[in-house]
């Protein structure tokens, strides 16, 4: 079910994390941390932070549902985008690193779906109106760097063996890392927002197959890097429900949502 507002997107993301606990899915490790950033976003909104909070509120919500489609199609196993197809097949498997299973959907949502989204909300407008505020969410998402590495280090006490591998897998890392990923997908959406009709279906295709690639490799590493994975997964907490709870640690006395669906 789609939602229409942002108090929506954060009831449908409760859902998804309650079901994830019950049920002991990994499914719940990027809707945790997505309601961390959907809750900045709102509290962003109503503090008046962005040039047109309604706009920005549409834009998130057109953003949120293409993950909550995703999601949907997933549970029911549907057709979905190359991308989450990636994200979601990880879920069920044991070996990935939580960091691994949330930079999967930061791939697929931010590299793919938010360009999208974004043409879509400024259908018919000139896209580059809403570009002060797409870079403004910058700013929301960096604020929860620090509390989101801190949550990854008391979860994953060796990841900073990673920093090992600063030529290998970290460089896959900062191709879809926060900022970049944002840029790109900016430019996706410039590209996109130019098309129509068949020439707008072949630009998401190409992109679809793209980000997919992209999450092929952050799951596949050399015998070395295998080796580095193997170690910081031994420390790793295991328990799904315990780290779902960890990663949606928030203030959620700030966060008022008034409608259900």
């Amino acid at each position: 079910m789609q939602a229409k507002n942002i108090d929506e997107v954060l009831v449908r993301l409760e859902q998804i994390i309650s079901d994830s606990i019950d049920s002991k899915s990994r499914a719940g490790y990027f809707a945790a941390l997505y309601y961390k950033v959907t809750a900045s976003v709102k509290e962003g909104i109503e503090k008046g932070r962005f040039d047109d909070g309604p706009r920005m509120e549409q834009l998130d919500v057109n953003f949120a549902n293409r993950y909550l489609e995703a999601y949907d199609q997933w549970k029911n196993n549907q057709p979905i985008s190359g991308p989450w197809k990636v994200a979601f097949e990880t879920v069920a498997k044991r070996q990935p690193l939580v960091l691994q299973h949330l930079l999967l959907g930061m791939n697929a949502h931010i590299n793919l779906d938010l360009g999208i989204a974004t043409s879509e909300t400024m259908a018919g407008k000139s896209l580059e109106d809403i570009h002060n505020d797409f870079d403004s969410i910058n700013n929301v998402i960096s604020s929860l760097t620090y509390q989101v590495i801190g949550e990854l280090n008391r979860i994953s006490p060796l990841l900073s063996l990673m920093g090992l591998h600063a030529t290998n897998y970290n460089s896959i890392i900062i191709q879809f890392s926060i900022g970049i990923a944002r840029d790109g997908a900016w430019v996706f959406a410039e590209d996109l927002h130019g098309k129509k009709g068949t020439d707008y279906q072949k630009c998401i295709t190409d992109r679809d197959t793209s980000i997919a690639n992209l999450a092929q490799s952050l799951i596949h590493a050399n015998l070395l890097l295998k080796i580095t994975l193997w170690i910081v997964h031994i420390f790793e907490w295991k328990k799904p429900a315990r780290i779902i709870k960890a990663l949606h640690e928030y203030k959620k006395a700030s966060v008022k949502t008034t409608k259900v669906i």
